[in-house]
């Protein structure tokens, strides 16, 4: 830690974002849970964040990424060398209009509840169904998140992104070709998926996305009925990561069913719980810890596999200092 801290606290490109040393990783999770991280650097721009890349490879320090944090288990040993946050990369702007159709650029830091709700104020329709929908422009392209029957990728043109190749990271454009996308499959996921930057990782930086006008009033009211059916369902009772199961298609019964029928619902370890009231959610219930949740996730997927023979796959991913 000291030895990191010297070594980032006198070099100038982190100065010119915001870096923070020992940094508690709890409240910037939706799960409220994790130890600290090394530290935590906030690029001011995308030409600042490329700098700081070249420079934790050149001098092999560990890199992550965190978007809103609510998607991510944190272990509770925390992160090992920098984590890098993307939330002052939070532009939205109108790019261009054409045939009917409107394309609009956001950052990878904008949260997707204030782009749904920039599009309603502006009279924009196209992401009504991503209303209430937690985390950033950045994570939801990352697992190509999926809300009441439509993919973000169903409305991504393009994607400016930086790809980490030790001296030679460079900005890339990637346009949208709908081979390289699946349900919570995106061409921006390394093969094992994790928040660890790696070469050849792929930095989402911006998207943007084909939209058109509508009317203001109606795609308000769609954008808040998305947000209170969430309400409903319990998705903000507890810290949690939304689902942690993805649904698996091909077999036919959504995750959470599968959870309920095989009698897991208000299951605890620790302070971690299957929530009583959706089977596909496990929260923070009282003070759990991340090996409390990761427990709970095995047990259900062993019991689950037990009685149908079918495995769950998290979606929920396992994120820092596991060793």
């Amino acid at each position: 830690m000291n030895n990191l801290f010297s070594i980032l606290h006198n070099t100038p490109l982190f100065q010119e974002g915001t870096i923070e040393f020992d940094k508690p990783i709890k409240p910037l999770t939706s799960y409220k849970i994790g130890g600290s991280a090394e530290a935590v650097f906030f690029p001011k721009t995308e030409e600042n964040l490329k700098e700081a890349l070249i420079f934790l490879s050149k001098n092999k320090i560990p890199a992550s990424l965190i978007g809103g944090g609510t998607n991510i288990l944190v272990s509770d040993k925390g992160f090992k060398g920098v984590l890098i946050s993307l939330k002052n990369l939070n532009k939205i702007e109108i790019v261009s209009e054409s045939q009917g159709k409107i394309f609009v650029r956001a950052g990878a830091g904008v949260l997707i509840d204030d782009l749904t709700k920039w599009a309603a104020n502006n009279s924009v329709s196209g992401l009504d169904a991503f209303g209430g929908l937690p985390g950033t422009v950045g994570g939801a392209l990352f697992m190509n998140a999926r809300c009441y029957d439509v993919s973000i990728s169903d409305r991504v043109k393009s994607v400016k992104y930086i790809l980490e190749d030790d001296e030679k990271t460079r900005f890339e454009e990637y346009e949208y070709k709908a081979a390289d996308w699946d349900y919570k499959v995106s061409p921006f996921q390394p093969s094992s998926i994790s928040t660890e930057i790696t070469k050849d990782r792929k930095i989402v930086l911006s998207a943007v996305f084909t939209l058109t006008y509508g009317i203001k009033e109606e795609i308000t009211s769609k954008t808040e009925e998305k947000i209170q059916d969430r309400i409903s369902k319990g998705h903000f009772k507890a810290p949690s990561a939304g689902s942690t199961f993805k649904n698996n298609r091909t077999f036919g019964v959504p995750s959470g069913k599968l959870i309920e029928d095989a009698g897991l619902k208000g299951l605890c370890e620790g302070g971690a719980q299957v929530a009583p009231w959706h089977g596909n959610f496990i929260i923070n219930k009282d003070g759990a810890s991340a090996s409390d949740v990761k427990i709970l996730i095995e047990k259900v997927q062993e019991t689950v596999k037990d009685k149908t023979g079918f495995l769950l796959e998290p979606e929920v991913i396992f994120a820092g200092d596991w060793s």
